[in-house]
């Protein structure tokens, strides 16, 4: 017969007299597979890399560590931005802190369609969201990096036919409202790139794209000011880091920029 669990000395509870406050302490890189709801409010499955921490206050010798797996494991709610508050609220309840954090990354995916023919994919956008609770104050964070199509205003330009483009990244972390969504986050972005990008294409979509890209040029100057004045306008969005890099097609380095913008 297994020991009764009130006979096992519980070392994680006892004092410690050290007099030092632990601002985070758990676990980190946790993978585990977990169900979000989308805009639509259908659910997506994906894998995700958590780490989960709570404020340890000086009095105790450690947390404990068992009590974050559990919680993540016995979660059956399909998760939002709006759902992650929640999920640090229960996790500070569980762990008798009255400060955690939360963050999960992880490969997102929504289904697209083909601008010309309609078939559709499946498009996936990395993305990690974070939240903190602390003194029942919650801080939420969205970072997704959308890939796009930039295509050089110069090469067109000066080219008798043709211009050279190139696959880009734009990253961007925003502190946002618990209603926002993260496919709100994409379809800003892709509004404002040369062309967005799609999982599947048929030739006469493939035609299509290109054209587009070629009739709306764009420096990576002008990607991450187009898309800054999108954000700018958002009122779900308080803070953001916003950066673009454009991998170049005709040089063995990257076209870079980055805003910050901070409306507290």
């Amino acid at each position: 017969m297994p020991p009764d669990r009130h006979d096992i000395p519980d070392v994680q509870a006892s004092a410690d007299v050290r007099e030092i406050d632990i601002q985070r302490v758990g676990i980190k890189d946790l993978l585990h597979p977990l169900t979000f709801v989308d805009r639509s409010g259908e659910p997506v499955n994906t894998v995700a890399r958590a780490s989960m921490t709570v404020h340890l206050p000086k009095e105790y010798k450690g947390t404990h560590m068992s009590r974050f797996v559990e919680l993540l494991n016995g979660y059956r709610e399909p998760l939002s931005i709006h759902g992650l508050e929640k999920l640090v609220e229960d996790m500070n309840q569980r762990l008798q802190s009255h400060a955690g954090h939360i963050t999960l990354s992880f490969p997102y995916f929504v289904r697209k369609q083909a601008p010309v023919s309609g078939v559709e994919s499946l498009m996936d956008y990395a993305v990690t969201l974070a939240a903190s609770v602390a003194e029942e104050r919650c801080e939420l964070t969205v970072e997704v990096v959308i890939p796009i199509t930039s295509l050089c205003p110069c090469s067109k330009e000066i080219s008798d036919y043709g211009a050279h483009n190139q696959r880009s990244h734009v990253t961007v972390s925003a502190r946002v409202d618990p209603s926002m969504w993260i496919e709100d986050l994409i379809d800003l972005v892709e509004d404002q790139a040369s062309s967005e990008l799609y999982a599947l294409l048929k030739r006469h979509d493939e035609k299509f794209v290109t054209e587009q890209a070629y009739d709306n040029p764009k420096f990576v100057e002008d990607v991450i000011r187009d898309v800054a004045a999108q954000l700018n306008g958002e009122p779900r969005i308080h803070a953001y880091t916003l950066e673009v890099e454009n991998f170049e097609a005709i040089h063995n380095h990257s076209a870079y920029a980055m805003i910050q913008v901070d409306r507290a």
